[in-house]
């Protein structure tokens, strides 16, 4: 039932199931798809992860928590009402454990908490956000930037214990490391210079590898790890990192 295949605006779709029960079932969304349709995304010729799996499971999904449109990743859905409601009283409590992996420019530091306040959107309300993060591996190339005479990128684990609208990528421009790939938050320098050197990385360096919960029902601990998405993967693997 999981894995079947089905035409779609003439392309074949299939989303990978990483994870999937009588209550849940997580999948590892795409780079570029949008989880559901909304007033800030409302483009019609889009794909939403909530109606291709709809479509794909034969039956309802719901939404639980969100992946923003260009970052890849664990994305879980709920199969009922109330398991919907069970689970996103973990994500609001912030019980529910979530590791992005990410490429950003400059050396970070071994390790670091970013404890900085973020502005809701279209809103004066500032709403507190905490992101812990951990310095895998660094790089320097031989690629000029600015007043400097070489590029320095970092392979960072970061873990937000909230969840407010873009905040790894919104923390990591406010410490000055900003993600490569980011269009919005991002250094347009650095990305044109990766898109230059490694002409198909021209997409976001961001991706949800990993959440953690207990699981409303069985009360087993549950991980829910994805692959990295074939962009990041081949920088990683261009770089010499080992992904840990």
């Amino acid at each position: 039932m999981y894995f079947s295949i089905y035409h779609l605006q003439f392309t074949i779709l299939h989303l990978d199931i990483l994870f999937a029960d009588q209550h849940y079932v997580a999948i590892n969304k795409p780079e570029g798809m949008l989880v559901h349709r909304s007033q800030i995304a409302a483009d019609v010729n889009a794909n939403f992860a909530m109606q291709l799996l709809r479509n794909q499971l034969k039956q309802h999904v719901y939404t639980v928590h969100r992946l923003d449109r260009p970052t890849a990743g664990v994305l879980l859905f709920a199969l009922s009402p109330e398991a919907a409601a069970k689970i996103t009283e973990q994500f609001s409590n912030n019980l529910v454990q979530k590791r992005y992996i990410a490429i950003v420019r400059g050396y970070t530091d071994t390790e670091g908490t970013i404890d900085y306040a973020l502005k809701k959107e279209d809103t004066n309300v500032w709403q507190d956000a905490v992101t812990h993060y951990t310095q895998l591996a660094t790089i320097e190339l031989p690629f000029a930037t600015n007043r400097y005479p070489t590029a320095r990128y970092s392979l960072v684990a970061a873990k937000p214990i909230n969840g407010r609208m873009h905040q790894i990528r919104r923390h990591f421009k406010h410490i000055f490391h900003p993600i490569i790939g980011d269009t919005t938050y991002g250094d347009l320098k650095q990305n044109s210079l990766i898109a230059a050197h490694y002409p198909t990385q021209n997409k976001l360096m961001l991706a949800a590898q990993q959440l953690q919960f207990v699981h409303p029902y069985t009360q087993q601990a549950i991980n829910i790890t994805a692959p990295m998405p074939p962009h990041m993967q081949h920088l990683i693997d261009t770089f010499g990192w080992t992904l840990v």
